[in-house]
């Protein structure tokens, strides 16, 4: 049975929650977030704002109407190869759940802040939107190559979670996990992180930790190379899908 939201049960709390994460988060972003993010998050201002909750029906439609994606509610993490299925069919899954007040600076599981202010203004965007239904799409194809898996989900974790790139010489943010979080997208500006060019085989090589904030980063530097980087992973799936996958 599919889940829906339940508008009717978020409490006063839950809003002033989402009006302070939201609000917060914005103006921490100036000058940080990478400016086709920005330009997506305005134009969506009808449907994603610090005023209120989204109600999941109205940015569905308006987000299926511009790039042909949709919502899709579940109840937090699911299976990897259910993850890369919906998007195959250009369906982004969102938990319904916000974080506790106590819980604004960072959160182990993805909430609804970090799947919806985090992942759906880049789906705005018909490139974006064309390019994580291409990762799905891959991900559903070899879905029964746990390798191949693995190393999808290393790309999705460095770019499409915690990407930087950079732009008129500065480092800027595109990945929802960085972007969602007030804790983590102050830290890459640190001098407590690594921050590397991109280069897909590396990626391919290094692991990553869930259960923390991340000490290590790749840059772009256009999102042309997140795309032709996407084409070179399916080639090198291609070629070898026994893929060897190190555990750096």
């Amino acid at each position: 049975m599919m889940m829906k939201q339940h508008y009717e049960q978020y409490s006063e709390t839950d809003f002033f929650v989402w009006k302070t994460l939201f609000e917060r988060q914005v103006s921490n972003l100036d000058g940080k977030a990478c400016s086709l993010y920005l330009d997506c998050l305005n134009d969506l201002k009808p449907y994603l704002n610090a005023d209120m909750i989204p109600r999941f029906t109205d940015l569905s439609a308006a987000l299926e109407k511009q790039t042909g994606w949709t919502l899709e509610v579940v109840p937090g993490l699911i299976p990897v190869d259910q993850f890369f299925g919906l998007m195959e069919k250009r369906t982004f899954c969102s938990s319904t759940w916000l974080r506790r007040f106590e819980q604004l600076d960072y959160l182990e599981e993805p909430d609804m802040f970090h799947d919806i202010f985090g992942h759906i203004p880049l789906l705005w965007n018909k490139e974006y939107a064309d390019l994580m239904q291409k990762i799905g799409a891959l991900g559903t194809k070899y879905s029964q190559f746990s390798n191949v898996l693995d190393a999808l989900e290393r790309f999705y974790w460095f770019t499409i979670e915690f990407g930087l790139i950079k732009e008129a010489g500065e480092r800027r943010i595109y990945g929802a996990g960085v972007l969602s979080s007030f804790g983590e997208s102050k830290h890459i500006y640190s001098d407590e992180l690594t921050v590397l060019d991109f280069d897909l085989k590396a990626i391919l090589q290094k692991s990553f930790i869930k259960s923390d904030i991340q000490g290590l980063y790749y840059e772009l530097s256009s999102f042309n190379d997140l795309h032709n980087a996407l084409a070179s992973l399916e080639v090198i799936i291609q070629q070898n899908e026994e893929l060897s996958i190190g555990l750096q």
